[in-house]
């Protein structure tokens, strides 16, 4: 199959024969990915008032074990060593940020192989979950908040948590968190004990659904977009295999993420066959790499 797909961008220019070679394919042999939590959708007619309540933030996904931190593909975060000694022994599962709008910046800051003190600066770990921790989400709240400040670090801060009291209420805030550059809302369950997984326990409201899958080839463009790539072929966590044509500028579409590479991409809804309906590239998944 990988024969077939490289095989489709032959006429492609010479910049994307690096990202057609079957060695640019991920390594294996790195460490397994972290067991986190991992948010459902939201829906309509839910009792927000169950729900512990937090802004989604637009980071880079990590995950501390009290020795190393590491992204959610299992791969080890590159940070300073300052950085990393003022994590306290708790495991903690969080996002690095740098703010609205910041991802871009964030993504080149964390990928550095060899970090620069003075960019990880600007950088903070948001804690939302004590991986492992016993009693209730709402006790993990207050525990959370208790670690962070024992640490005493300044680049270390617990996600803000609160609760509504309706589906209004929890409108309001989704509106206001949107209007203020925000990428929407966490709903987390206060009574949910601790596990890993895809779960009811943690919900996602946001405008846009998002999600991953991995680059097995292209598709050549056509017509302005000769010589370049006109579509991605990639394939998701449930082994559907689609394109993505919609989203990539020209320099992507010149230069593309390698076959292997992980992206995100937003869609509407899932048809009937579970595949993506209006698929568009999003970005390279930082940690992917």
């Amino acid at each position: 199959m990988m024969m077939l797909l490289c095989h489709e961008v032959r006429a492609g220019e010479s910049a994307l024969r690096y990202a057609m070679q079957p060695n640019v394919v991920r390594d294996a042999s790195i460490a397994e990915p972290p067991a986190i939590l991992l948010a459902k959708i939201w829906q309509d007619g839910q009792d927000p008032s169950n729900y512990w309540v937090s802004e989604k933030l637009d980071g880079v996904r990590a995950v501390w074990d009290g020795h190393e931190l590491r992204f959610r593909s299992g791969h080890t975060v590159a940070a300073p060593a300052w950085f990393i000694h003022g994590l306290p022994a708790e495991p903690l599962d969080g996002e690095l940020w740098l703010g609205h709008g910041r991802f871009d910046e964030l993504s080149a800051i964390v990928r550095k192989a060899v970090p620069r003190n003075e960019a990880w600066r600007q950088v903070h770990y948001m804690v939302f979950e004590l991986p492992g921790a016993l009693g209730s989400f709402t006790q993990r709240v207050a525990k959370i908040q208790s670690v962070v400040k024992q640490a005493g670090v300044p680049w270390l801060q617990a996600v803000p948590q609160y609760r509504v009291g309706s589906q209004v209420e929890l409108m309001a805030r989704y509106k206001e968190v949107l209007a203020a550059g925000g990428e929407g809302l966490m709903l987390h369950r206060a009574d949910a004990i601790y596990h890993a997984g895809r779960s009811d326990d943690l919900l996602k409201l946001k405008p846009a659904l998002d999600a991953e899958a991995v680059v097995v080839g292209y598709r050549p463009g056509k017509g302005r977009y000769a010589g370049m790539v006109g579509a991605l072929l990639v394939e998701n966590s449930t082994g559907q295999r689609f394109g993505i044509g919609s989203g990539l500028d020209d320099a992507t579409r010149k230069n593309p993420p390698a076959v292997g590479t992980t992206i995100s991409y937003r869609y509407q809804h899932l048809t009937n066959k579970g595949v993506p309906r209006f698929p568009r590239y999003w970005r390279v998944r930082a940690e992917g790499l």
